[in-house]
């Protein structure tokens, strides 16, 4: 009604146009939809703990411990008082005091303020059962379960969590819900064999019948689970699915999660497509300045700017160290693009020079010579060096002749199965 228009209408100074709240309301929406990563209606009901960002200041922690990164005692501090003050989680703690050098914490005190706390929720589950109803149940049943994955140990939690997905009457969306945040809490402590089994479970209640925001949240799950395993290819698949439609702050940052989908994708996608997704790709485009090293690295690839690749290879090794998802396989995804780039640049040439090939990429002749002949030995190049000549001859595969080759031998093998049964037959 007319009447109802005004009330939703705010005061504003002469010369500005009235707007209601409901498009101030729009205006904010989509404003934060640019920024990207906005959480869906159940990200946003999704457990905080266990903290994933505190899981990869953990993880950078260990790296400077074993000296790969620079060491920062602040830093260091900052995530003691986080997990002893905040979180309260003795069993975390103390797991990582040793490595880390922190000084001792009455765990033993912690544990049985924990316990007690257990014990209290424990008590609003048994309450809940009788006086109220099964939802009532189910909301004191996951506090239990979130408390014990903030300040228990990983067993404890999922203990907690198991019994949530014991409920009687409990929905497919709710199951899942607790199937997730068990597969972050095996996640946060790397215990991979039981985040894989929750999330075959999730897919498996996902294909029976999930809505599209916990499936679209499982793909991110299930991403950087195959980032893990070094199955780089299926999660660059499944990352590029869910670039538009990221919500699961839960599991990580929008930013972190672009910088595994544009690393995946530089070692996958066909140049067309790395250009289409990656290069233009409004969402990556929207958050460049924060990734400088990894956008110079796939441009640098893409414009064919060998020495600049190579520099921004050396800017991307902290990066990939820094992370505790890409740091496991940094070694691997260094290889892999070292050689990505030296088959681009072969590829343009019959033969060219070792003299022309080390000034492209900005290293000496020995450094280069070495880096081939390794690749070339273990098959990842198909070219040869004439170190006399001081040249390097490609050797492009002739696909239509490989095809010849492989439809003769298979026939061979066809006809001798075939004399073989004559023979039986004749006897």
């Amino acid at each position: 009604s007319a009447e109802e228009e005004k009330m939703d209408v705010e005061e504003v100074s002469p010369g500005k146009t009235k707007e209601t709240k409901g498009d101030e309301d729009a205006k904010k929406k989509k404003n934060k939809k640019k920024q990207g990563g906005e959480a869906s209606a159940s990200a946003e009901l999704a457990s905080e703990y266990p903290k994933m960002d505190l899981c990869q200041r953990i993880h950078r922690l260990n790296m400077m411990a074993c000296g790969k990164l620079k060491s920062d005692a602040a830093f260091s501090e900052k995530v003691r008082k986080e997990i002893a003050e905040e979180l309260k989680n003795p069993a975390l703690y103390d797991s990582l005091k040793t490595t880390l050098g922190w000084a001792d914490i009455n765990s033993k005190e912690l544990e049985a303020k924990n316990t007690a706390t257990l014990e209290e929720l424990e008590k609003k589950v048994e309450e809940a059962k009788e006086n109220s109803g099964d939802m009532e149940v189910l909301d004191a049943r996951f506090e239990v379960a979130r408390f014990a994955a903030k300040s228990c140990s990983k067993d404890v939690a999922i203990e907690m969590y198991e019994k949530v997905m014991n409920l009687p009457k409990l929905s497919s969306g709710k199951t899942l819900d607790a199937l997730m945040e068990s597969a972050r809490v095996a996640s946060f402590h790397e215990d991979t064999s039981k985040n894989v089994e929750f999330l075959e479970k999730s897919a498996k209640l996902a294909d029976e019948g999930g809505d599209w925001d916990r499936r679209n949240r499982l793909k991110v799950y299930n991403a950087l689970a195959k980032l893990l395993a070094r199955d780089i290819k299926t999660a660059a698949s499944l990352l590029n699915d869910c670039i538009a439609t990221f919500s699961c702050n839960e599991l990580c940052s929008y930013k972190d999660f672009l910088v595994y989908a544009i690393i995946a994708d530089t070692l996958y996608l066909p140049r067309p497509e790395l250009k289409k997704k990656i290069i233009d790709g409004p969402e990556i485009l929207s958050i460049a300045v924060e990734i400088p090293e990894v956008i110079n690295l796939v441009n640098a690839l893409y414009d064919c700017d060998y020495k600049a690749y190579l520099n921004a290879m050396v800017e991307i090794e902290p990066v990939l160290i820094s992370d505790r998802f890409l740091q496991p396989h940094s070694g691997f995804l260094m290889r892999e693009l070292h050689v990505m780039g030296y088959k681009q640049f072969l590829d343009s040439y019959k033969s060219v020079t070792l003299d022309s090939m080390a000034a492209s990429f900005g290293v000496s002749i020995e450094y280069l010579d070495l880096q081939l002949s390794r690749f070339i030995a273990a098959g990842r190049l198909t070219a040869k060096i004439d170190k006399f000549g001081g040249v390097v001859e490609t050797n492009r595969p002739d696909l239509k002749n490989a095809q010849y080759r492989d439809m003769i031998q298979k026939g061979d093998l066809l006809l001798n199965r075939i004399q073989k049964l004559t023979r039986v037959v004749d006897l």
